[in-house]
């Protein structure tokens, strides 16, 4: 009894500290990331990060704080956010609702620092200025944006033990999109073809199947510094039955192997074996013939077993193949040419890897 009472002291004598602790990562953290110097660098025009970039950006980001990651740890968060938000904008029904997920993003954030007045003022002013340069795109630039997210994020397929449990990831880690549930707001239930004449009189209906179940659009979110985001993307992914709005489909089943030998593949394993010597020349068919290489003209071993060859066997059993591996004047010139494509190709790839530097940079001063 003695020991549960102590237990129950420590326990409420930790929990406050705790609680400033957690707090002030939070603070610390938002505090850099919403900085006015870090939001106008990034808010620029410019190229999209590599994923090597953005890992390091976020990586400052978390250290910025008391808290310390170590890489295992770091590489699995970086992960888990990039799943998170790929997900978010698989789902999102119009382009422009991209916006609807950063909003439940700050929205969210603003909660965290809401009793901290200088870091919630940093998260308004940045919310205003993403309104300020976002909102006068066109269907078409969202389009594009939503475009460039999707091609940074196509070779991540990490799987998430919530997306599998919820079946909204397949065990290969690719996402198993819905074919029903409501369409984007502006737009008409599919299903129905309608006929004009000239004069804009609707003449006939026709209706044709869709594959899906699908419902009228839900009422659109608010676009302003505060209001109903209405959309769920961008909240917390580990609420409960948040997932189960999306009504996604079932996992595919994998088809089975088959098991079938492939005598050809066999076949052509062999006669490799054979090239490079690993099989003896009496289990080869007599039908076939067996060949020599010859790399170098001058070699004098294979001079020398050319010579045993013919002189013990009047003609010899074996096909030999010279190929010249000297470099002349002209092989060189290629080659010479072929290097410097490939040194051109590392200098690009060289500045590719520095368009976040500035960035980083600047991260180093804050």
């Amino acid at each position: 009894m003695t020991i549960r009472r102590d237990s129950s002291n420590l326990l409420r004598a930790i929990t406050p500290e705790l609680t400033r602790n957690i707090q002030t990562v939070m603070n610390d953290i938002v505090g850099t990331m919403f900085s006015k110097t870090f939001m106008d660098e990034l808010l620029k025009p410019q190229q999209l990060y590599s994923h090597r970039t953005m890992k390091t950006v976020l990586t400052r980001l978390a250290h910025t704080s008391i808290m310390r990651l170590n890489p295992a740890s770091m590489d699995r968060l970086y992960e888990l956010m990039i799943m998170a938000f790929k997900y978010q904008v698989f789902l999102c029904p119009r382009p422009k609702d991209l916006l609807l997920i950063s909003y439940n993003h700050i929205d969210t954030i603003r909660e965290f620092v809401k009793d901290t007045p200088v870091v919630l003022n940093q998260v308004d002013e940045t919310h205003r200025k993403i309104i300020e340069v976002y909102s006068s795109l066109s269907e078409g630039e969202f389009q594009l944006l939503r475009q460039t997210l999707l091609i940074f994020f196509q070779d991540m397929h990490v799987r998430v033990s919530l997306f599998l449990k919820n079946q909204v990831q397949n065990p290969n880690g690719r996402f198993a999109l819905s074919t029903s549930g409501p369409v984007p707001h502006g737009i008409d239930v599919p299903g129905l073809i309608r006929t004009f004449d000239c004069k804009g009189r609707e003449v006939s209906r026709a209706e044709f199947p869709t594959g899906g179940c699908y419902t009228s659009p839900i009422r659109e979110g608010s676009f302003l510094l505060h209001g109903d985001r209405v959309s769920t993307l961008g909240l917390n992914m580990y609420t409960v039955n948040h997932l189960e709005e999306t009504h996604t489909s079932k996992t595919p089943t994998v088809k089975q192997a088959d098991n079938t030998p492939n005598l050809l593949a066999k076949e052509e394993l062999n006669l490799l074996a054979r090239l490079m010597g690993s099989m003896k020349a009496e289990n080869t068919p007599k039908a076939e013939t067996v060949f020599r290489i010859n790399l170098f003209n001058t070699d004098r071993e294979e001079e020398e077993e050319q010579a045993r060859a013919s002189g013990g066997a009047g003609e010899s059993s074996y096909e030999v193949i010279n190929i010249q591996a000297m470099q002349d004047e002209q092989a060189a010139t290629e080659l010479a040419l072929i290097a410097g494509q490939f040194a051109e190709g590392e200098r690009q790839e060289n500045q590719e890897s520095n368009k976040g530097d500035d960035l980083l940079a600047m991260m180093d001063d804050l």
